[in-house]
């Protein structure tokens, strides 16, 4: 299993120019079409994302972040995130909740010191309170991808 201990949960500057850089096309319905959403979420406009239009990008040396809306590091925010194979966060709490939806891969996300943890297969669900203690993980042999939102922007802080 990949150790994230060492790694540092922030945003590059890179990280955060590349959200702000995004394409805007309309197609043939009228619905907006974005390859990243750093643009203001609009409710009274439809929008798809195509799978290989979503504009991955490295939050640190594991995890990966691609906006839906939003923009995670400062509004709230619909994300699609992606996890190496075996690959476990530390125990860390989010000052805002929110909820998360596997999307390949196996996933656990264990709470304040849970030892079993349901193993989340693709479409499974979880949601994670405010200030709740927690890691998570991809705990199959390939990579984790799912999608999280959240009515905050998002931060990470560590449990010693």
């Amino acid at each position: 299993m990949i150790s994230s201990r060492s790694l540092k949960f922030s945003t590059s500057v890179v990280g955060l120019a590349a959200f702000a850089v995004f394409a805007v096309s309309s197609n043939t319905s009228g619905a907006e079409t974005r390859s990243s959403a750093a643009a203001t979420y609009d409710a009274g406009k439809s929008v798809t994302i195509k799978s290989e239009n979503r504009s991955f990008i490295n939050i640190n040396p594991a995890i990966q972040f691609a906006p839906a809306h939003g923009m995670f590091s400062e509004t709230p925010h619909g994300t699609f995130g992606k996890f190496p194979a075996n690959f476990e966060t530390p125990v860390h709490i989010h000052t805002g909740a929110y909820h998360g939806v596997v999307i390949a891969g196996t996933m656990t996300n264990p709470f304040e010191g849970e030892k079993k943890a349901p193993h989340l297969q693709p479409g499974s669900y979880w949601y994670v309170p405010a200030g709740m203690e927690h890691t998570t993980a991809c705990v199959s042999d390939t990579p984790c991808e799912f999608y999280f939102h959240a009515d905050s922007s998002f931060d990470f802080t560590p449990v010693e």
